[in-house]
């Protein structure tokens, strides 16, 4: 039975076409209900494979968590990008798109903290607010009052609580900040933007609200 694959936006891949064992579908870049919807009534194998940037796999998994689908379906993610901040966290191949998609079939999921955040978005690289000026806390630990640069969140790829905060300070011999680990990260501040795996939300915010999912995507990283 044929793998569903997913091609976001003008990304293409060889080896895609390839493989006798792959049911190729290309959808627009971060796409959305109408497109990955009818895509997971049935899905085969329970093994979804998407081929795109980290904002298309953040578009589609958050389909899956909308259809709650996550505890059921293995998502393998081939990078069309080698700067690919999840393929960094998670030790995937950004840089060998052929090793990435074996990987990405015949490999074992792991479950990995999904990050939220409070409009209803989802997070799987980086996110980052700035420049910043306001108070955050990771949990209950203060990581900022005042101004920094910027402020990123990831996924915490260690056995954490769920994501890793990290600020960025201006300062005229680099930047310079705090860190923490937690749960949940919460920003209160003077108007900023946000972007979220390399997408800028659509206006700026004065908060802020990310945090660890109560249940776990399964990344396909495990050795073939």
């Amino acid at each position: 039975m044929a793998v569903v694959a997913l091609a976001c936006g003008n990304n293409e891949f060889p080896g895609l076409t390839e493989r006798s064992e792959i049911s190729l579908h290309r959808v627009s870049a971060t796409p959305g209900k109408s497109e990955i919807d009818p895509l997971l009534t049935g899905l085969p194998e329970a093994r979804l494979l998407v081929h795109g940037t980290d904002a298309d796999l953040a578009a589609v998994v958050l389909r899956l968590l909308r259809r709650e689908l996550l505890g059921s379906v293995a998502v393998g993610y081939v990078p069309a990008e080698a700067s690919s901040v999840v393929a960094d966290l998670w030790g995937l191949p950004a840089r060998d798109p052929g090793r990435a998609l074996d990987l990405a079939l015949s490999g074992d999921p792991d479950r990995v903290p999904l990050i939220r955040d409070d409009v209803g978005g989802v997070l799987l690289g980086r996110g980052v607010l700035g420049p910043l000026r306001g108070v955050a806390y990771c949990d209950d630990e203060l990581v900022l009052r005042g101004q920094a640069g910027r402020l990123e969140v990831t996924p915490d790829p260690g056995a954490g609580e769920g994501l890793l905060v990290r600020t960025v300070r201006r300062s005229l011999f680099g930047g310079r900040g705090a860190s923490a680990a937690g749960r949940a990260v919460q920003i209160g501040c003077l108007p900023t933007r946000v972007v979220r795996d390399g997408v800028t939300h659509a206006r700026p915010v004065n908060k802020w609200i990310w945090y660890r999912h109560t249940e776990d995507l399964r990344l396909v990283r495990g050795l073939v």
